[in-house]
């Protein structure tokens, strides 16, 4: 055997090889990379995507709590007010009631002296006539002096 026939077998076989995986492998092995490549970067935007819609999630719900406290600070407002407007409410309904207790009261006073004031004015009428009748020796007749006997009394 010769070395150099050897040597030139070896080297066309090489260079079928080579011309082999250069036709057939190598696109093959390139087109695979090439779409991990994509998919990779495909990962990539997606995790930035995602990174930015967290973001704009999170500020969105910090915006959405901070509209919420507001929301809650003024109806927890509107209900201190309507409870001091109750409050008010109720002071002058009380204030009402008891003026008007106060003034039945007063009315029920005046009633009840003006009643006292007669019942004295009938005594006295009736202390008069007898006083008058012991006075006089003789009785006096009340129909008959029922004028005379109404004027004392309007005078007491």
């Amino acid at each position: 055997m010769n070395i150099n026939l050897t040597l030139i077998g070896q080297t066309i076989t090489f260079l079928v090889f080579v011309w082999f995986c250069w036709k057939y492998v190598w696109p093959a092995l390139i087109g695979v990379m090439a779409e991990r490549e994509k998919k990779i970067a495909d990962g990539l935007q997606a995790a930035e995507r995602a990174d930015k819609d967290l973001e704009l999630a999170q500020k969105k719900a910090t915006d959405q709590l901070k509209e919420a406290k507001a929301q809650a600070a003024s109806i927890v407002e509107q209900a201190n007010k309507r409870a001091a407007q109750i409050v008010e409410e109720a002071k002058e309904q009380a204030r009402a009631e008891g003026d008007r207790l106060k003034a039945a009261a007063q009315a029920e006073i005046v009633q009840e002296t003006n009643r006292a004031k007669e019942a004295l004015r009938a005594q006295v009428a009736g202390l008069a006539l007898a006083g008058a009748t012991k006075v006089l020796g003789s009785s006096v007749d009340e129909s008959k002096h029922t004028d005379l006997l109404n004027q004392l009394a309007q005078e007491l």
